[in-house]
Formats: structure tokens, sequence, C-alpha cells
């Protein structure tokens, strides 16, 4: 028959349902830049001063392995999930810094000089998280170029 509509292919169908995968997850959204900046600049006091003391020791326990391993699993996620190059930096400093946590948490027997070097680079990325943060809280998140996949 002349005239007659065909469904479309089944991978159009799935294209369509979709969901679009947003550029951004904290640009423009200032209230996420700023729970980063608070956290990170909280952690990173809480490392300063745990190096201040000469406290170098990790928390053994398994319930500190556990939440090691889900921080350390859900920043892999968010990385995949983000296309902003800003965010990335960010989700990728936080995942080195629970990455080494989770490493020195589980050996059991950490050199003195490996545990102080490991406390003051953890207390110097939760910083430099921290100033990425405070970027991304008044960054607009415009910008990005549909497909481009980074800021411009």
């Amino acid at each position: 028959m002349e005239g007659q509509i065909a469904p479309p292919p089944a991978d159009k169908q799935l294209a369509k349902t979709r969901r679009p995968r947003p550029a951004h997850l904290m640009c423009g959204t200032p209230f996420w830049g700023f729970a980063g900046l608070l956290a990170c600049s909280y952690l990173a006091y809480i490392s300063f001063a745990r190096v201040r003391r000469g406290d170098f020791d990790w928390p053994r326990d398994v319930w500190s392995l556990v939440t090691y391993a889900i921080w350390v699993l859900l920043m892999a996620g968010l990385i995949g999930e983000t296309r902003c190059w800003r965010e990335r930096i960010f989700f990728t400093l936080i995942l080195v810094n629970f990455t080494l946590g989770f490493v020195f948490a589980a050996w059991g027997n950490i050199p003195d000089a490996w545990a102080r070097n490991a406390r003051e680079i953890a207390a110097g990325l939760w910083a430099l998280a921290a100033v990425v943060s405070g970027v991304l809280m008044f960054s607009s998140g415009r910008g990005l170029k549909r497909g481009a996949g980074r800021h411009v």
C-alpha cells in the first residue's frame, strides 16, 4: 500500500527512550560546588591537623575498608558519568585520595616514612579538591558545545 507508515527501526526507538546524559553534574549548581568545597576543606583541615600532631596511622578496621571501597566505586562511576573536564579533575582528586586511604588502610605494616608522606599527600589532595570545588561553584556550566565533551 502506498503511504503506509512503517514503525521506526528498533535502534531508533531505543535512542528515543534513552535519557540524555548531562554534561555537568556540579557546574552551574552552586549548592554542589559549595558542598564539595565545605567537605573537602573540612577533610583537608583534619588531614593537616593529623600531620601537625604527628598522627600518621591509618584505620585498619573492616568498616573503614568498606567505606573507602564504596567511595572509590562512587567516584569512579562519577568520573565516567560527567563530560566536563573540571568535574573530572575534582572527582579524580577525590578518587585518588580515597584509593590512597583504601590501600594504606588495607596495608598491615606501613613504614613510618611512607605513612607520613601519604598523610601529607592526602592533605594536599583534599586542599586541591577544595579549590577545584570552589571553581566549580562559580562555573556556569555553559560554554559546552553539544557533543564536544569539554568546556571551551
